[in-house]
């Protein structure tokens, strides 16, 4: 391996095997690092990394193969995984509220607009700190970034965009389309990724935050499938 781009699609082809649960996969030494619910012979995960390009993998031997880890992560509260998360979207939440009491009472569709608009301006932000890395992160498990890479590049800027189409209120019909476009075709990647119990890191706010993949992923996703399905009744 030669580049970054080498170890994303070394690491999206192990992901891609049932029984990987996870995959490390390092450029500097290099070498991967996986974790499986069974055992997987050599030659299998062979012909996974062929699919990448003209790489070989195998065991390696001696004492460090089975060494066990002494220190095992202890499992955290949800809460507290997740804290990085539920503080951004309580931060959105409370300013989208007092911006919904911007005429003395409490406007719902305003609300909305400005929990969608906030909730993508943000998502987008904390995906750009790292853009490159977020691209190799989402690209082992979304559907089009697996087959398209540079769909990781672009992903963040079409939040973006959603994001300052709900503040400013422009086309919502169709902004609301492409948002149920969008987070319901991200969503699939994400449910394939749960229903496999691929431990891999959720790329939802970029790789500043280590989030794990789980059904809060999911929810977070349909959430702004069912918010922009209520949005387009609401003007229809």
């Amino acid at each position: 391996m030669t580049c970054g781009n080498c170890v994303a699609k070394v690491k999206s082809q192990l992901l891609m095997i049932g029984d990987v649960l996870e995959a490390d996969v390092q450029l500097a030494q290099p070498q991967a690092t996986i974790s499986m619910q069974r055992h997987i012979p050599v030659q299998v995960l062979q012909q996974a990394v062929r699919k990448a390009g003209n790489y070989t993998i195998e065991e390696l031997h001696g004492h460090h193969a089975n060494e066990k880890m002494d220190n095992a992560e202890v499992t955290k509260p949800w809460w507290k995984t997740y804290y990085p998360l539920i503080l951004v979207l309580a931060f959105i939440t409370g300013l989208a509220t007092i911006s919904a009491f911007g005429e003395g009472s409490f406007n719902g569709m305003l609300w909305m607009n400005y929990f969608m608009g906030g909730f993508f301006v943000a998502f987008s932000f904390f995906k750009l700190l790292d853009l490159n890395g977020f691209a190799d992160s989402y690209s082992t498990y979304d559907l089009l970034a697996q087959r398209w890479r540079p769909y990781g590049y672009v992903y963040p800027f079409l939040e973006l965009t959603l994001g300052l189409a709900y503040i400013l209120d422009l086309y919502p019909v169709l902004t609301n389309l492409f948002t149920i476009l969008l987070m319901g075709f991200s969503s699939i990647g994400v449910i394939r990724s749960v229903l496999n119990k691929r431990k891999i890191k959720c790329a939802c706010l970029g790789t500043v935050f280590n989030l794990p993949m789980s059904t809060v992923t999911i929810v977070e996703d349909l959430l702004m499938v069912a918010m922009a399905i209520a949005g387009i009744l609401l003007h229809i």
